[in-house]
C-alpha cells in the first residue's frame, strides 16, 4: 500500500521496485482532518439507482458503447478509506535538558493513517469485493456508495494474503447496484477492457479508463510495502494497458459488455500502459470461502518443495522417460509423511492423471479438497510404489 506523508503531499515509495501495489494511497491524519467528516449510518439520500446487476441497453457498436458501460455500472463502485493505528514509537534523545524533564526514553502517541482504495458491489445486499492490501491491517473500514452523502462502517468478512483478495459487508437498508461477473477464461487479448476507481482518492472518485486486454497469465513478484519481509506472488494476472494508477486496487476491470473480468491490482512504474488485474475467476472460486470461513480454506499435502523430471535425472534414476514430479523434502508429520512419501520420490500420476511436469501436480492440488484422498503412483529407488494421501487443511504459516 503506498504511503502519502504528512502535510498534504504525494509519495511513490514504490517506484523504486519493479512494480508496485496500484492501490491503498495512505495519508496521515492532519492531512485529512479539515475535510473528512465523521462517519453516520443515517441515509441522507437514496441511490440514485436501486436496481441490481443494471443492464445494458445500448448497441454494443455504438460510439458510446463505453460510455454506456461506465454509465451503468460506476454506481456498483464504492471508494474505501481504511483507517490504519501506528504504535507510538520509543525515542532516545541525547538532549541533556529533555532527559531532565522526560527521562531517558520517551513514548511517541499512537497515530492513525488513512489508507485508499476501491471496490465494487457484488450483491444487492451489501458484499463488496476489493483486494487484500487496501484493507489489510485497517482498524476500520468505510466505504462511500454514490447516493449517499456519507460513508458506511463496513465489516470484513474474510480476506487471503497470497491472492490478494477481500471481501467487505456494509448494511444498507436499500437494495444496491451490483455488478455482474463475467467469465475471465473467455476473455481475448485485444478486447475492450474499462477500468473504474478512485485514483488518488476521493477528489479523483470514479475515474473511468479504457483500453485492451493486452495479455493473460503474466507472473509478477512484488515486496510487500507494509512488511518488507514478505512477497507477493500474483502467478496468472491479466495485464491492461487501460491507465490504473494508485487508488484503484480493488476496482474492477469490465468487459464491453458490461461484465467484470478482473480486479485492477497493481502497475509496472518502469513502462506506460502495464497494469495488472486478477481474473475474476480466481475471485468467484474462492468468494464464498472468504464470507463463510473468513479465509481460504486450502488442500495441504505436506511437502516443501518439488522440482521438474530432468534428463540427468532420467539417466541417473533409471527412469522410463522425464514425466513427473521430483519430492524434494516432506514435512515431518505432514500428511504426507504420514502416508509413507519420502524425499526423491518420483510422482508420476495423481489418481491415474498421468504429471508431465511440476505445473500439473500444482493444478490438482490447488483443486483438491480438504479430506480428500490422493492416490500417489510412485517410483521409488527403480520401484513402483502405490501411496494414499489425505489431504489436510494448509496451517497459516505454510
Amino acid at each position: 500500500m503506498n504511503r502519502i506523508p504528512h502535510k498534504q503531499r504525494f509519495s511513490l515509495l514504490a517506484v523504486l521496485v519493479l512494480a508496485f501495489i496500484a492501490g491503498g494511497v495512505v495519508f496521515s491524519v492532519p492531512a485529512v482532518r479539515n475535510w473528512f467528516r465523521p462517519v453516520e449510518e443515517k441515509i441522507v439520500n437514496p441511490p440514485a439507482i436501486a436496481a441490481p446487476n443494471i443492464p445494458l441497453t445500448s448497441d454494443i457498436n455504438s460510439p458510446y458503447a463505453i460510455a454506456d458501460v461506465a454509465e451503468a455500472t460506476s454506481p456498483a463502485v464504492v471508494y474505501i478509506m481504511s483507517v490504519i493505528k501506528t504504535q507510538g514509537q520509543v525515542i532516545s534523545p541525547n538532549d541533556l535538558f529533555f532527559r531532565y524533564f522526560f527521562g531517558d526514553s520517551y513514548q511517541l502517541p499512537p497515530e492513525e493513517n488513512y489508507g485508499q482504495g476501491t471496490g465494487f458491489i457484488i450483491s444487492e445486499d451489501g458484499y463488496i469485493l476489493t483486494n487484500d492490501h487496501v484493507v489489510r491491517g485497517a482498524s476500520e473500514i468505510q466505504v462511500t456508495i454514490q447516493g449517499y452523502d456519507k460513508p458506511f462502517i463496513a465489516k470484513l468478512l474474510g480476506s487471503d494474503y497470497d491472492l490478494d483478495l477481500a471481501v467487505l459487508k456494509v448494511d444498507v437498508p436499500d437494495k444496491l447496484p451490483s455488478l455482474n461477473l463475467g467469465n475471465s477464461d473467455t476473455s481475448r487479448v485485444g478486447e475492450w477492457v474499462i477500468a473504474i476507481g478512485n485514483p488518488w482518492g476521493a477528489d479523483f472518485d470514479h475515474t473511468v479508463t479504457q483500453g485492451v486486454l493486452s495479455a493473460k497469465g503474466r507472473q509478477i513478484q512484488i515486496p510487500d510495502t507494509d512488511d518488507p519481509r514478505k512477497v507477493r506472488n500474483y502467478k496468472d494476472l491479466m495485464q491492461t494497458d487501460a491507465a490504473i494508477n494508485p487508488g484503484n486496487s480493488g476496482g474492477p476491470l469490465i468487459n464491453i459488455k458490461g461484465e467484470v473480468i478482473g480486479i485492477n491490482t497493481a502497475i509496472n512504474t518502469q513502462g506506460q500502459g502495464i497494469g495488472f488485474a486478477i481474473p475474476i475467476n480466481t475471485a468467484k472460486k474462492v468468494v464464498d470461502q472468504l464470507i463463510k470461513h473468513g479465509k481460504v480454506i486450502r488442500p495441504y499435502l505436506g511437502i516443501i518443495y518439488y522440482s521438474q523430471v530432468t534428463p540427468t535425472m532420467v539417466e541417473q534414476r533409471n527412469l522410463p522417460d522425464d514425466n513427473g514430479v521430483l519430492v524434494g523434502e516432506v514435512i515431518r508429520s505432514g500428511p504426507a509423511d504420514k502416508a509413507g512419501l519420502k524425499a526423491l520420490d518420483f510422482i508420476r500420476s495423481v489418481n491415474g492423471q498421468k504429471i508431465t511436469k511440476p505445473k500439473d501436480f500444482e493444478e490438482i492440488l490447488e483443486t483438491s479438497k480438504v479430506g480428500e484422498k490422493m492416490n500417489l503412483d510412485v517410483i521409488r529407488e527403480g520401484k513402483y510404489v502405490s501411496i494414499t494421501v489425505t489431504l489436510g487443511e494448509r496451517p497459516k504459516d505454510q
